[in-house]
Protein backbone atom coordinates (compact mmCIF):
# COMPACT_ATOMS: atom_id res chain seq x y z
CA UNK A 1 0.00 0.00 0.00
CA UNK A 2 1.13 3.55 -0.66
CA UNK A 3 1.60 5.97 2.19
CA UNK A 4 -0.66 8.89 1.44
CA UNK A 5 0.34 12.23 2.83
CA UNK A 6 0.12 15.98 2.34
CA UNK A 7 3.28 17.98 1.77
CA UNK A 8 2.16 21.53 2.63
CA UNK A 9 3.70 24.64 1.09
CA UNK A 10 2.80 27.13 3.78
CA UNK A 11 2.45 27.15 7.52
CA UNK A 12 -1.08 28.42 7.15
CA UNK A 13 -2.07 25.15 5.50
CA UNK A 14 -0.06 22.85 7.74
CA UNK A 15 -2.56 22.54 10.57
CA UNK A 16 -5.39 21.74 8.21
CA UNK A 17 -3.26 19.31 6.23
CA UNK A 18 -2.53 17.14 9.25
CA UNK A 19 -6.22 16.50 9.76
CA UNK A 20 -7.00 15.42 6.21
CA UNK A 21 -6.91 12.00 4.57
CA UNK A 22 -6.83 10.99 0.92
CA UNK A 23 -9.86 10.58 -1.26
CA UNK A 24 -11.27 7.55 -3.04
CA UNK A 25 -12.91 7.25 -6.44
CA UNK A 26 -15.47 9.74 -7.70
CA UNK A 27 -17.48 10.42 -10.82
CA UNK A 28 -18.63 13.53 -12.62
CA UNK A 29 -22.02 14.89 -11.63
CA UNK A 30 -24.09 18.04 -11.70
CA UNK A 31 -23.37 20.44 -8.82
CA UNK A 32 -25.65 20.01 -5.85
CA UNK A 33 -26.85 22.57 -3.35
CA UNK A 34 -25.02 20.78 -0.54
CA UNK A 35 -21.68 20.37 -2.27
CA UNK A 36 -19.01 22.55 -0.71
CA UNK A 37 -16.64 24.56 -2.85
CA UNK A 38 -12.97 23.57 -2.84
CA UNK A 39 -12.13 27.27 -2.99
CA UNK A 40 -12.04 27.35 0.81
CA UNK A 41 -10.46 23.92 1.16
CA UNK A 42 -13.65 22.16 2.25
CA UNK A 43 -14.65 18.75 0.94
CA UNK A 44 -16.71 17.19 -0.54
CA UNK A 45 -16.39 19.66 -3.37
CA UNK A 46 -17.68 20.04 -6.90
CA UNK A 47 -15.12 21.28 -9.42
CA UNK A 48 -16.35 22.96 -12.57
CA UNK A 49 -14.08 22.48 -15.56
CA UNK A 50 -14.05 22.26 -19.35
CA UNK A 51 -15.67 18.82 -19.51
CA UNK A 52 -18.38 19.51 -16.94
CA UNK A 53 -18.18 18.99 -13.20
CA UNK A 54 -16.32 16.50 -11.05
CA UNK A 55 -17.19 15.54 -7.50
CA UNK A 56 -14.31 15.17 -5.05
CA UNK A 57 -15.50 13.55 -1.81
CA UNK A 58 -12.20 14.21 -0.02
CA UNK A 59 -9.08 16.30 -0.54
CA UNK A 60 -6.92 14.68 -3.25
CA UNK A 61 -3.38 13.94 -2.16
CA UNK A 62 -2.01 11.89 -5.07
CA UNK A 63 -1.99 13.69 -8.43
CA UNK A 64 -1.60 12.30 -11.94
CA UNK A 65 -0.62 15.19 -14.23
CA UNK A 66 -0.85 14.27 -17.91
CA UNK A 67 0.55 17.51 -19.27
CA UNK A 68 3.92 19.06 -18.33
CA UNK A 69 2.33 22.37 -17.32
CA UNK A 70 0.27 20.53 -14.73
CA UNK A 71 3.36 18.69 -13.50
CA UNK A 72 4.85 22.08 -12.69
CA UNK A 73 1.59 23.26 -11.12
CA UNK A 74 1.50 20.16 -8.93
CA UNK A 75 5.00 20.96 -7.69
CA UNK A 76 4.07 24.61 -7.16
CA UNK A 77 1.23 23.63 -4.84
CA UNK A 78 3.25 21.05 -2.92
CA UNK A 79 1.14 18.06 -3.93
CA UNK A 80 2.44 14.53 -4.42
CA UNK A 81 2.93 13.61 -8.07
CA UNK A 82 2.34 9.91 -8.72
CA UNK A 83 2.06 9.82 -12.53
CA UNK A 84 3.19 12.05 -15.38
CA UNK A 85 3.64 11.98 -19.13
CA UNK A 86 7.11 12.44 -20.54
CA UNK A 87 8.24 15.61 -22.25
CA UNK A 88 11.99 15.29 -21.95
CA UNK A 89 13.66 12.43 -23.75
CA UNK A 90 16.88 12.42 -21.76
CA UNK A 91 18.21 13.36 -18.37
CA UNK A 92 15.96 14.26 -15.46
CA UNK A 93 12.24 14.20 -16.23
CA UNK A 94 11.83 17.37 -14.18
CA UNK A 95 13.39 20.69 -15.24
CA UNK A 96 16.11 22.38 -13.23
CA UNK A 97 14.01 25.48 -12.61
CA UNK A 98 11.75 23.40 -10.32
CA UNK A 99 14.62 22.88 -7.91
CA UNK A 100 14.73 19.77 -5.71
CA UNK A 101 11.34 18.08 -6.09
CA UNK A 102 12.46 14.60 -5.05
CA UNK A 103 10.22 14.55 -1.97
CA UNK A 104 7.17 15.30 -4.10
CA UNK A 105 8.07 12.81 -6.84
CA UNK A 106 9.44 9.78 -4.98
CA UNK A 107 6.55 7.63 -6.25
CA UNK A 108 6.10 9.37 -9.60
CA UNK A 109 5.80 7.03 -12.57
CA UNK A 110 6.38 7.89 -16.23
CA UNK A 111 3.28 6.57 -17.99
CA UNK A 112 4.32 7.44 -21.56
CA UNK A 113 3.77 10.35 -23.87
CA UNK A 114 1.04 12.98 -23.70
CA UNK A 115 -0.56 11.50 -26.82
CA UNK A 116 -0.33 7.85 -25.72
CA UNK A 117 -0.38 7.52 -21.92
CA UNK A 118 -0.34 3.96 -20.60
CA UNK A 119 -3.64 3.53 -18.76
CA UNK A 120 -2.54 0.37 -16.96
CA UNK A 121 0.43 2.20 -15.45
CA UNK A 122 -1.85 5.09 -14.57
CA UNK A 123 -4.26 2.77 -12.79
CA UNK A 124 -1.41 1.13 -10.88
CA UNK A 125 -0.22 4.55 -9.66
CA UNK A 126 -3.48 4.92 -7.69
CA UNK A 127 -4.06 8.65 -8.23
CA UNK A 128 -6.71 10.51 -6.29
CA UNK A 129 -7.22 12.96 -9.14
CA UNK A 130 -6.16 13.22 -12.79
CA UNK A 131 -5.48 16.67 -14.24
CA UNK A 132 -4.88 17.52 -17.90
CA UNK A 133 -6.26 19.38 -20.90
CA UNK A 134 -8.78 18.49 -23.56
CA UNK A 135 -6.27 19.44 -26.22
CA UNK A 136 -4.04 16.64 -24.91
CA UNK A 137 -6.26 13.64 -24.16
CA UNK A 138 -9.78 14.79 -24.94
CA UNK A 139 -10.71 11.51 -26.63
CA UNK A 140 -9.62 9.59 -23.53
CA UNK A 141 -11.57 11.59 -20.96
CA UNK A 142 -14.17 8.92 -20.18
CA UNK A 143 -11.49 6.24 -19.82
CA UNK A 144 -9.44 8.43 -17.51
CA UNK A 145 -12.47 9.29 -15.42
CA UNK A 146 -13.04 5.60 -14.71
CA UNK A 147 -9.57 5.42 -13.17
CA UNK A 148 -9.90 8.50 -10.93
CA UNK A 149 -11.83 11.78 -10.84
CA UNK A 150 -10.59 13.67 -13.90
CA UNK A 151 -10.44 17.43 -14.40
CA UNK A 152 -9.69 19.04 -17.76
CA UNK A 153 -8.96 22.55 -18.88
CA UNK A 154 -9.58 23.25 -22.55
CA UNK A 155 -5.95 24.04 -23.34
CA UNK A 156 -2.61 24.67 -21.68
CA UNK A 157 -1.15 27.75 -23.40
CA UNK A 158 -3.47 30.77 -23.41
CA UNK A 159 -5.07 29.83 -20.05
CA UNK A 160 -1.93 28.77 -18.20
CA UNK A 161 -2.51 31.03 -15.18
CA UNK A 162 -6.16 30.01 -14.90
CA UNK A 163 -5.05 26.38 -15.06
CA UNK A 164 -2.89 26.82 -11.97
CA UNK A 165 -5.94 28.12 -10.10
CA UNK A 166 -8.05 25.21 -11.42
CA UNK A 167 -5.65 22.67 -9.95
CA UNK A 168 -5.45 24.73 -6.77
CA UNK A 169 -9.22 24.55 -6.43
CA UNK A 170 -9.16 20.77 -6.88
CA UNK A 171 -6.51 20.44 -4.18
CA UNK A 172 -8.29 22.77 -1.77
CA UNK A 173 -5.52 25.35 -2.30
CA UNK A 174 -7.21 27.90 -4.52
CA UNK A 175 -6.10 30.88 -2.45
CA UNK A 176 -2.51 29.61 -2.47
CA UNK A 177 -2.66 29.22 -6.25
CA UNK A 178 -4.09 32.72 -6.68
CA UNK A 179 -1.35 34.16 -4.49
CA UNK A 180 1.30 32.39 -6.59
CA UNK A 181 -0.15 33.89 -9.77
CA UNK A 182 -0.35 37.34 -8.17
CA UNK A 183 3.25 37.05 -6.97
CA UNK A 184 4.43 36.18 -10.46
CA UNK A 185 2.49 39.10 -11.97
CA UNK A 186 3.94 41.51 -9.40
CA UNK A 187 7.46 40.36 -10.20
CA UNK A 188 6.87 40.53 -13.96
CA UNK A 189 5.64 44.11 -13.66
CA UNK A 190 8.58 45.15 -11.47
CA UNK A 191 11.25 43.65 -13.72
CA UNK A 192 9.55 44.98 -16.84
CA UNK A 193 9.49 48.46 -15.33
CA UNK A 194 13.27 48.29 -14.76
CA UNK A 195 13.87 47.13 -18.33
CA UNK A 196 11.77 49.94 -19.80
CA UNK A 197 13.46 52.48 -17.56
CA UNK A 198 16.74 51.38 -19.12
CA UNK A 199 15.42 51.00 -22.67
CA UNK A 200 12.08 52.74 -23.21
CA UNK A 201 11.93 51.54 -26.83
CA UNK A 202 12.42 47.86 -26.01
CA UNK A 203 10.43 45.42 -28.17
CA UNK A 204 10.62 41.67 -28.63
CA UNK A 205 9.61 38.80 -30.85
CA UNK A 206 10.02 35.06 -30.53
CA UNK A 207 10.70 32.82 -33.52
CA UNK A 208 10.55 29.07 -33.12
CA UNK A 209 11.73 26.34 -35.46
CA UNK A 210 9.70 23.14 -35.11
CA UNK A 211 10.59 21.19 -38.22
CA UNK A 212 7.89 22.68 -40.44
CA UNK A 213 8.02 24.50 -43.76
CA UNK A 214 7.33 27.78 -41.98
CA UNK A 215 8.79 29.32 -38.84
CA UNK A 216 6.54 30.18 -35.91
CA UNK A 217 6.27 33.81 -34.83
CA UNK A 218 4.61 33.60 -31.43
CA UNK A 219 1.53 35.73 -30.91
CA UNK A 220 0.31 37.92 -28.07
CA UNK A 221 -2.00 35.04 -27.11
CA UNK A 222 0.87 32.65 -26.33
CA UNK A 223 2.77 31.77 -23.16
CA UNK A 224 5.68 34.06 -24.01
CA UNK A 225 3.22 36.67 -25.28
CA UNK A 226 1.46 36.85 -21.94
CA UNK A 227 4.71 36.94 -19.96
CA UNK A 228 6.02 39.86 -21.98
CA UNK A 229 2.64 41.60 -21.75
CA UNK A 230 2.78 41.21 -17.97
CA UNK A 231 6.22 42.86 -18.17
CA UNK A 232 4.72 45.60 -20.40
CA UNK A 233 7.33 44.90 -23.09
CA UNK A 234 5.52 45.09 -26.44
CA UNK A 235 5.88 43.41 -29.78
CA UNK A 236 6.83 45.86 -32.55
CA UNK A 237 4.00 47.95 -33.94
CA UNK A 238 2.57 46.26 -37.01
CA UNK A 239 4.11 42.89 -36.22
CA UNK A 240 1.93 40.00 -37.49
CA UNK A 241 -0.35 38.83 -34.70
CA UNK A 242 -3.44 36.69 -34.14
CA UNK A 243 -5.90 35.72 -31.44
CA UNK A 244 -6.84 32.51 -33.25
CA UNK A 245 -3.57 30.72 -32.59
CA UNK A 246 -0.46 30.97 -30.44
CA UNK A 247 1.71 31.72 -33.48
CA UNK A 248 1.75 33.19 -36.96
CA UNK A 249 3.50 31.07 -39.63
CA UNK A 250 6.31 32.82 -41.52
CA UNK A 251 7.87 31.55 -44.73
CA UNK A 252 11.61 32.08 -45.32
CA UNK A 253 10.69 35.04 -47.53
CA UNK A 254 8.67 36.61 -44.69
CA UNK A 255 11.26 36.29 -41.94
CA UNK A 256 11.90 40.07 -41.76
CA UNK A 257 8.41 40.35 -40.27
CA UNK A 258 9.93 38.84 -37.12
CA UNK A 259 12.22 41.82 -36.59
CA UNK A 260 12.21 43.48 -33.16
CA UNK A 261 14.59 45.05 -30.69
CA UNK A 262 15.29 41.56 -29.32
CA UNK A 263 14.49 38.45 -31.35
CA UNK A 264 14.32 35.38 -29.15
CA UNK A 265 15.19 32.32 -31.24
CA UNK A 266 14.08 28.87 -30.11
CA UNK A 267 14.37 25.42 -31.67
CA UNK A 268 12.31 22.42 -30.63
CA UNK A 269 14.90 19.68 -30.65
CA UNK A 270 13.94 16.33 -29.15
CA UNK A 271 16.12 13.35 -29.96
CA UNK A 272 15.44 11.54 -33.22
CA UNK A 273 13.86 12.49 -36.53
CA UNK A 274 11.62 15.25 -35.15
CA UNK A 275 14.55 17.07 -33.59
CA UNK A 276 16.64 16.58 -36.73
CA UNK A 277 13.86 18.20 -38.80
CA UNK A 278 13.79 21.22 -36.46
CA UNK A 279 17.55 21.62 -36.56
CA UNK A 280 17.56 21.36 -40.34
CA UNK A 281 14.86 24.02 -40.52
CA UNK A 282 16.86 26.29 -38.23
CA UNK A 283 19.90 25.99 -40.52
CA UNK A 284 17.75 26.70 -43.59
CA UNK A 285 16.26 29.87 -42.12
CA UNK A 286 19.36 31.25 -40.42
CA UNK A 287 21.47 30.76 -43.56
CA UNK A 288 18.91 32.70 -45.59
CA UNK A 289 20.39 36.10 -46.59
CA UNK A 290 17.22 37.76 -45.27
CA UNK A 291 17.97 36.46 -41.77
CA UNK A 292 21.21 38.44 -41.83
CA UNK A 293 19.18 41.59 -42.52
CA UNK A 294 17.28 41.42 -39.24
CA UNK A 295 18.11 44.60 -37.34
CA UNK A 296 17.33 43.32 -33.84
CA UNK A 297 19.63 41.32 -31.60
CA UNK A 298 19.03 37.59 -32.05
CA UNK A 299 19.12 35.79 -28.69
CA UNK A 300 18.96 31.98 -28.61
CA UNK A 301 16.77 30.71 -25.76
CA UNK A 302 15.95 27.35 -24.19
CA UNK A 303 12.86 25.92 -25.87
CA UNK A 304 11.92 23.88 -22.80
CA UNK A 305 11.66 27.07 -20.74
CA UNK A 306 10.42 29.78 -23.11
CA UNK A 307 7.95 27.58 -24.98
CA UNK A 308 7.23 24.28 -23.25
CA UNK A 309 7.10 25.06 -19.54
CA UNK A 310 3.77 26.94 -19.53
CA UNK A 311 3.93 27.32 -15.76
CA UNK A 312 4.52 29.84 -12.99
CA UNK A 313 7.99 28.42 -12.38
CA UNK A 314 8.82 28.47 -16.07
CA UNK A 315 7.51 32.01 -16.43
CA UNK A 316 9.64 33.16 -13.51
CA UNK A 317 12.69 31.59 -15.16
CA UNK A 318 11.83 33.43 -18.40
CA UNK A 319 11.70 36.68 -16.42
CA UNK A 320 15.09 35.93 -14.88
CA UNK A 321 16.71 35.28 -18.25
CA UNK A 322 15.10 38.32 -19.90
CA UNK A 323 16.26 40.48 -16.99
CA UNK A 324 19.79 39.12 -17.30
CA UNK A 325 19.79 39.88 -21.02
CA UNK A 326 18.81 43.49 -20.39
CA UNK A 327 21.26 43.62 -17.46
CA UNK A 328 18.74 44.60 -14.83
CA UNK A 329 18.06 43.21 -11.38
CA UNK A 330 15.97 40.04 -11.87
CA UNK A 331 14.31 40.63 -8.49
CA UNK A 332 14.22 36.99 -7.59
CA UNK A 333 11.49 36.01 -5.10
Amino acid sequence: MHTRRILPLTAALAAAALALTSCGGASTSEPSATAASAADGQFPATIKHFRGTTELPQRPLRVAALDPSYVDATMLLGAELVAYTEYRSSGSPFPEYLGDVSELTDEAVNIGTTTEPDLEKLLAAEPDVIISADVRQGAMYDQLNKIAPTIFSESTGPTWKENVVLLGEALGKKQEAQEAVAGYEERAAAVGKEILAKDAAATYSLVRFAGEDTARLYSSDSFIGEIMSDMSIPRPEGSPDTTESIFVPLSPEEILKADAGVIFQSTWSPEGAEGDASRDQEKKFTSNPLWKKLKGEVVPVDDSIFLSSVSIQGANEVITQVAEHFDVDPQLP
